[in-house]
C-alpha cells in the first residue's frame, strides 16, 4: 500500500485514471485499491481531492460508456467473452441479469460494489436497449458513491494504513509463503469447481433445418419454448408460430405450467 500511495503520489493522476479506467472496461486491475491508495495521498496534500474525484470518475465513465456501447452492438457475444473466466458463462449473464430483472435499472447503482456485476452491468443495459441517457445518469450516481466511498476509506485512515503497509514489510517472507499457499488453495478449487460442472457444459443441440421438418409434419407430441431474456423481449416481441414463451429469470414457477408428456424444444437469442 505504501509503495503504492508513493506511485500514485509521484505520477499523479494518470496512474489513477488508467486503472479505473482498466477495471471499468474489465481487466483485472485494483480500481477500489487505487482509489483507496488516492484518498491517503489526498490526505498527505501529495493530490487534490476534487481533481482526484474528477479524473476517477472520467476514467470509470469512460470504460463504462464504451462496454454500454459495445453491449449494444454486439450483446450476447460480448457478454459471453467478459463472462469466458467464468466456469459457467450462461450461468455468469444469466445471474446478472436476473439482478436487472428483480430490481431494474436501480441495479447500476450498486452495481460497482459487486464483483462480476461491476463489468457485466454496462454492456447488459446496452444489450438490453436502455436508454443511453437514462443509463449514464444511473452509472453516474453509481461512479461517484464508489469512488467517494473507497476515496473516503484511504483519506480518513492514512495513517492506519500506513501502519498496516509496515507491518507487512516486516512480515514480508511470512506474508508471501501465505500468499503462494492461498494461490495453490485458490487453483486446486477452482479445478474441482470446473471438474464438478462439467457434465453441464454438453447440451443436446438440433438443427433448424430437422425441427422444421418435425413441425412441417405436423407432430403433436412438440413444445417450442422461446426462452430469449428480458431484455430481447417484450410483450410485442415476434415468436415462431405455435411457440410460448417463458422466461428464464423466474424458472421455478415457469416450469410449471410445461407439458411434462412433450418433446420440449428451447430457442434463445
Amino acid at each position: 500500500m505504501n509503495h503504492l500511495i508513493q506511485s500514485i503520489a509521484h505520477h499523479g493522476y494518470l496512474l489513477i485514471f488508467l486503472v479505473v479506467l482498466a477495471e471499468s472496461i474489465g481487466l483485472p486491475m485494483p480500481a477500489a485499491l487505487a482509489l483507496v491508495a488516492g484518498g491517503a495521498a489526498a490526505a498527505s496534500h501529495s493530490l487534490s481531492t476534487p481533481s482526484l474525484i474528477l479524473i476517477a470518475f472520467m476514467g470509470m465513465i469512460l470504460g463504462d460508456c464504451l462496454l454500454f456501447f459495445a453491449g449494444a452492438y454486439m450483446g450476447w457475444g460480448l457478454l459471453g467473452a467478459l463472462c469466458r473466466v467464468s466456469m459457467n458463462p450462461e450461468s455468469c449473464i444469466l445471474r446478472s441479469a436476473e439482478s436487472f430483472y428483480k430490481r431494474g435499472k436501480v441495479t447500476l447503482l450498486f452495481a460497482k460494489f459487486i464483483p462480476g456485476l461491476n463489468t457485466m452491468a454496462p454492456p447488459l443495459a446496452g444489450s438490453m436497449k436502455m436508454r443511453f441517457s437514462q443509463f449514464f445518469q444511473l452509472d453516474a450516481v453509481g461512479a461517484v458513491l464508489y469512488i467517494l466511498a473507497y476515496g473516503t476509506v484511504g483519506f480518513l485512515f492514512r495513517d492506519f494504513l500506513v501502519a498496516i503497509t509496515r507491518g507487512f514489510q516486516v512480515a514480508e517472507g511470512v506474508f508471501g509463503e501465505v500468499l503462494v499457499v492461498a494461490a495453490i488453495a485458490y487453483i486446486t478449487y477452482r479445478v474441482w469447481i470446473f471438474r464438478r460442472n462439467k457434465v453441464y457444459r454438453v447440451v443436446p443441440r438440433i438443427h433448424v433445418q430437422e425441427l422444421a421438418k418435425r413441425l412441417s409434419e405436423g407432430k403433436s407430441n412438440i413444445l417450442l419454448v422461446d426462452v430469449r431474456s428480458h431484455g430481447y423481449y417484450d410483450s410485442g416481441a415476434e415468436r415462431i408460430q405455435g411457440s410460448v414463451r417463458l422466461e428464464p429469470n423466474n424458472l421455478v414457477e415457469e416450469l410449471k405450467h410445461l407439458s411434462r408428456d412433450k418433446d420440449i424444444y428451447l430457442y434463445c437469442t
